[in-house]
């Protein structure tokens, strides 16, 4: 997750990479056409009948009475850190984990089977998930997957026609991260795959981040070589043709889930629910939301320029919270099909802004973010530390 700050992630990179679901489909130069998507959007409103199958992976959880969570790299899933994220779950009123199965860099952080179309890419950050979801289960907390989906530096060096070319060259950011392309639907069922294993595992959840073009796309478009795939035909702008794939990505994804029964949530930039959409990424907070069964917006006060009329954001994180939940309230508010909105919330110094932008987060300052959501309705949150250090003695509940 970008989180507008630097995580540290993994270096560790595979070196070959097969491609599930070789579907007809899949081969073909783009996903459906957008004219497409339009007609199934429009059919949500009738309601879907019971699949047939559900798959059941032998585990048992219940979505808790609101999900008040934590971010947890895979290196803590598999490691001593586990015992103490569980333990501050046991003494808390926290009961939820977002644990990254494929991370930043593109890795998916256990070892597959080897007959897994992704055995090629597992790292052995966490040896035994399926123990480590039993001990969820035996304390009763509810296992969120995470899956980084269009940052893949990892698939970007190896399939360079599923990314996005510099020259001859695969296209990296200012911090060495590349992208694979959001309009191919070969991308999207590299990552539904994922997410299926996922789901295999027991996970109740899962959570789709970096779903979105790079940051400042809109910039670079002309000048970057890539396969436009069946968006290219489209009679639309570049813009819409970036929130077109975008959101189709997550409605495609979403039904192809569904009969394994698990929820789909998708991180997002909070500033896309201030904004008709955001135009360089493709992300509209609206189309996006529709599509899932949860939305969580990345807020934290440090990464806000002065909005709302809060010149230093860091430094009032109550009001902040305040003023950005009043906007997405109304945006949610208008949509036929409404998601849980379960917000990302800061629990990590901003020092990087230098003095008299920030101040240290501890107690104090994230039960004010947790409050200003519960003041305008909001129960559910996701706490963000890169590395896993949570503030102690906080009252999730106050």
């Amino acid at each position: 997750m970008l989180k507008w700050s630097k995580v540290a992630t993994s270096l560790c990179v595979a070196t070959m990479c097969v491609l599930p679901f070789q579907s007809a489909s899949a081969a073909e130069d783009g996903p459906v056409k957008h004219e497409k998507r339009t007609f199934a959007m429009s059919k949500k409103e009738i309601t879907s009948p019971v699949p047939r199958f559900v798959y059941d992976s032998g585990l048992s959880f219940e979505y808790p009475d609101a999900v008040r969570g934590v971010y947890v790299t895979a290196h803590s899933a598999g490691g001593a850190r586990f015992d103490t994220l569980t333990k501050l779950m046991d003494t808390t009123d926290l009961n939820a984990m977002v644990i990254d199965i494929k991370d930043d860099v593109g890795n998916v952080t256990y070892e597959p089977e080897e007959s897994s179309p992704y055995a090629k890419v597992g790292q052995p950050y966490i040896k035994d998930p399926k123990a480590m979801l039993k001990t969820l289960e035996e304390k009763k907390i509810y296992p969120i997957a995470r899956i980084v989906v269009f940052k893949d530096t990892v698939l970007a060096n190896q399939r360079p026609d599923l990314s996005f070319k510099d020259g001859d060259k695969v296209w990296s950011n200012g911090g060495g991260d590349s992208f694979v392309n959001p309009f191919l639907k070969e991308v999207w069922d590299y990552n539904v795959g994922i997410a299926i294993e996922a789901a295999k595992m027991g996970f109740q959840e899962i959570q789709f981040d970096y779903v979105r073009f790079p940051e400042g796309f809109e910039k670079r478009d002309d000048e970057l070589i890539y396969n436009g795939g069946g968006y290219a035909k489209e009679d639309s702008d570049n813009v819409q043709k970036r929130v077109h794939a975008v959101t189709d990505f997550v409605e495609y994804a979403h039904k192809k889930l569904e009969p394994y029964g698990v929820k789909v949530s998708v991180d997002i930039f909070g500033y896309t629910a201030t904004l008709p959409e955001a135009p360089g990424i493709g992300q509209n907070f609206s189309k996006i939301s529709e599509n899932v069964d949860v939305i969580s917006s990345m807020i934290y006060p440090s990464h806000w320029t002065p909005y709302f009329g809060i010149a230093k954001p860091d430094l009032q994180p109550y009001e902040l919270v305040t003023e950005y939940t009043k906007v997405e309230k109304a945006k949610i508010a208008k949509l036929k099909n409404k998601p849980v909105s379960r917000p990302w919330l800061q629990d990590f110094t901003a020092s990087w802004l230098g003095s008299g932008n920030y101040k240290p987060y501890g107690k104090a300052e994230v039960e004010a973010q947790i409050k200003a959501l519960n003041d305008q309705g909001i129960n559910e949150f996701l706490l963000w530390d890169a590395g896993n250090s949570y503030t102690e003695g906080v009252d999730y509940t106050p």
